[in-house]
């Protein structure tokens, strides 16, 4: 019985994730849609990164914020992502010494 619903649960994540591999040459999308789909990571991103750069320091939301602030900046100026990255924890650091 453990097996049948084993196989069940795999199934039940395997066809939402394999189906769309082979369909997705046959959809065509119109340019807005394609427009929002190539949105969604960065959003995604954006959902993942906030909660963190709020509570960096529990307390001191807004050291979070300017570091996070930083980044954008730096990230927006095409700055090297490690270069982004380490600017944003020196900032961190700087306002909490």
């Amino acid at each position: 019985m453990i097996w049948i619903i084993i196989i069940g649960m795999a199934l039940v994540t395997l066809i939402p994730r394999i189906v769309p591999a082979f369909i997705v040459d046959y959809i065509h999308f119109p340019n807005w849609a394609n427009k929002w789909l190539q949105a969604i990571p960065y959003a995604a991103l954006g959902a993942l990164i906030f909660p963190g750069i709020t509570t960096v320091i529990p307390d001191k939301p807004h050291i979070g914020l300017i570091a996070g602030g930083v980044a954008i900046g730096l990230a927006w100026l095409r700055i090297h992502v490690i270069i982004v990255v380490l600017s944003s924890i020196i900032t961190v650091f700087l306002l909490t010494i």
